[in-house]
Formats: C-alpha cells, structure tokens, sequence
C-alpha cells in the first residue's frame, strides 16, 4: 500500500465541503494558476505530465509569466534556487493536484493528485515560514522531488503523518459518523484504492482523537510541523468552537508562531 496514493485518494474523496476550493486558493485561485491553465490547456491531455510541463514553462518565465506570478511564482522560484533548480521540485505533482482541481481527474490521478497534495503543503510550509525566524527555511520534502530510496521512504512517512492529522482533525468536535466513513470508504473504492487501503482509513477514523501522538511524531520539523497545520485546514470546515479550539491547541503543540498559522490561514482564505 502506498500512503501517497491513498492521501491523493482521500483528497479526492473531499474529507471536507471546503477542501476543494481552499486548495484552488493556495494555488492561486480563479486569477492565478487555475486561470492560467484554464486557457492553456486547450486539447491538450490533464494527466500529470501534460500539466506538469505547462507549469513548469509558465514557471520558466519568472514572477510575471502567464498569469502565474505573485506569491506562488515567487515562491517557487526562491524553492528552486535553494534546491539546485526548478527542475529538482514537484511541478509535475503540482500540475497533476491543478488538473484535478479544474474537473480532469479521474481514477488514474491517484498518486499524481497525493504527490501533488503534498506538494502544495510543502509549498505553503516554505513560504509561511519565509521571514519568521533567522534562518532560511529549508524546502520540504514533497516540494522536492525524492531523489533516493530514503527520501522516498521519508516522503511515504510524512504522507501517512499529514493523512493522520486531516483524520485527527476531523473528530475536533467528536468522532467521525458511520456515514462519513462509508461515504469517504466508498469514494477509495471509486478511485481504485484496494482493500487493504480502504481498511487503513477505516481504522483511522475509528480510533480516538489523538493530538499528543500527532505532536511527538512532528517534533523538532518545522516545515512538517506547518504541513501538518495546513492539512489540518483542508480537512474541516472550522465553523464550530470545537474546531477553532482544536486548532489552537494544534498550532500550539506544534510549536508554529501565530505569524506562520495566520499566513497558511491567509493562503487558503480562511478568515475565521
């Protein structure tokens, strides 16, 4: 079982009403990157791949090309600086996560749309945490393409750490109903997610709400520590004082500055 693919899966599946649009507004929303490839596209495939190259060209033109400047640019372009280049960073994943979002992904988009997802969350991380300490932030893994076996395990690791904390945060105002669960269930067999995958997510959900765990198992990364709060954010609504609680105690036991949780806050155009 690959925990990227299944955290793809489960984005698909919309563990939350909002996750769709507030993933649309990490990534620039309707007058950035989706705009952009809106009209880029044309015929052209919205696999992975096809969108992957577009980005990485529209990239290729600096902060003004194509629509797609601004922050995401900006950022990008500073990630791939520290990383030896664009070419080192997840373009194709980001690519992939887009296509999704614009109506194109289908059942094949699986592990593109997970790698994309985590992805976007190392692209929110490196830019939330830009300018909140002394040091430059290193560019987390995700947003950096894998290159050995270790980092690959390493990437599968915080996959199934982020996949826990969207899962944890969804029981911030009690446990996750039966029909939740055979809905989010029936949506991985839909995508194609096997048994053993679709047992995993069950198990999951059924367990109690464990914050501390999730803690212990992010201490001493930052940049995981923000992913972690960010996919946290797409993972529920946050319209009950539950969850605002929760996410407190979450930002607090992660140990990430209210500087940093504001500006994840501002990217996917949360105002609560």
């Amino acid at each position: 079982m690959n925990i990227t693919d299944l955290l793809g899966a489960v984005m698909q599946s919309g563990m939350s009403p909002s996750s769709g649009n507030r993933m649309k507004n990490a990534l620039g929303g309707g007058g950035g990157l989706l705009e952009s490839l809106t009209g880029m596209l044309g015929g052209q495939s919205q696999q992975g791949g096809g969108l992957g190259s577009i980005l990485s060209q529209t990239l290729g033109g600096g902060s003004g090309s194509g629509g797609l400047g601004g922050i995401l640019g900006n950022v990008l372009n500073d990630a791939g600086n520290a990383v030896g280049g664009k070419q080192n960073l997840a373009l194709g994943g980001l690519g992939a996560l887009a296509g999704a979002l614009l109506g194109g992904g289908g059942k094949s988009l699986g592990g593109a749309l997970g790698g994309g997802v985590m992805a976007l969350l190392g692209t929110m991380a490196y830019q939330a945490l830009k300018g909140a300490g002394s040091q430059e932030p290193e560019v987390p893994l995700g947003l950096v393409e894998p290159q050995t076996e270790a980092e690959r395990q390493a990437l599968e690791q915080n996959s199934a750490i982020v996949l826990k904390a969207m899962i944890n945060a969804a029981k911030a105002d009690g446990q996750i109903d039966q029909g939740e669960v055979k809905r989010i269930v029936g949506k991985l067999q839909e995508t194609g997610m096997g048994q053993e995958a679709q047992q995993y997510v069950m198990n999951e959900m059924q367990k109690p709400i464990d914050t501390p765990a999730l803690v212990a198992a992010v201490k001493g990364q930052p940049a995981l520590a923000a992913q972690v709060y960010a996919a946290s954010l797409l993972a529920i609504e946050v319209d009950t004082p539950a969850e605002k609680q929760y996410l407190d105690q979450l930002s607090v036991g992660l140990g990430l500055q209210s500087e940093v949780t504001q500006r994840i806050k501002d990217m996917v155009g949360l105002r609560a």
